[in-house]
């Protein structure tokens, strides 16, 4: 087996729960706000507006025809509209909620923590991630996953988003290493995988739902703990 030096993880679905996290923190902001009050008729609405409209927003993040400003001022008004409330109704202070509390939760993908104390003692591992800078940072130190990674390299911090390579080559260069003394571990058949793939640096699709990909990844998972097959 090829002997890698350093792993490069995806952070939100990979290793860091997304949908447990967000579940919970839009439950208590649904409790918090009283949204029936604002014609949210009831919590499944308010969750399905929110993952429709988030997708679409994050869709046009990643492709560079939308910033982080405009994303945070609008998404909330376009949920609730979504949901079937006024969008001028929106609480100002929802969206610094919603990135904080989820940020601040600690669920984490199966078997996240055990793969990585198994690793540990012979790769270096790192981050590869287009969320925020505050958020991220706050994910990780939640969640415990810290100390498992030396260098945590953020679209935000970069000026790249995955899968453009230049965000991949920015970390090998700061490790002063090559595309193929690293392998890429993520959820995101695109981001993740087709982004590897075009900075030539193998890659480990995590496809827990047996959704499938387009692109041919180098391996491919359906747990995080088929990773001691490959390591």
């Amino acid at each position: 087996m090829k002997k890698y030096q350093h792993l490069f993880f995806d952070l939100d679905q990979t290793l860091w729960d997304y949908d447990k996290n967000v579940l919970e923190s839009l439950s208590e902001l649904f409790e918090i706000y009283q949204l029936q009050n604002f014609g949210i008729v009831d919590f499944k609405t308010f969750l399905d507006a929110f993952y429709q409209v988030n997708f679409k927003l994050w869709a046009l993040y990643d492709l560079g025809k939308m910033d982080k400003k405009t994303l945070r001022d609008i998404r909330f008004k376009l949920i609730f509209e979504k949901a079937g409330a006024r969008d001028d109704t929106v609480p100002k202070e929802m969206e610094d909620d919603f990135l904080n509390r989820t940020s601040s939760k600690p669920h984490l993908v199966p078997y996240s923590k055990e793969i990585l104390e198994y690793l540990k003692p012979n790769y270096k591992m790192h981050i590869i991630t287009n969320g925020f800078n505050e958020s991220q940072a706050l994910k990780m130190k939640s969640s415990g996953l810290e100390s498992y990674f030396d260098f945590v390299i953020t679209s935000e911090t970069t000026g790249h988003k995955k899968p453009d390579p230049r965000i991949f080559q920015y970390l090998l260069d700061k490790l002063s290493v090559k595309a193929t003394d690293c392998i890429m571990i993520g959820d995101n058949p695109n981001s993740d995988i087709l982004g590897a793939i075009q900075s030539k640096i193998d890659n480990i699709y995590f496809d827990p739902h047996g959704k499938g990909i387009e692109h041919v990844p180098t391996y491919t998972i359906r747990h995080l703990k088929e990773l001691e097959e490959i390591f």
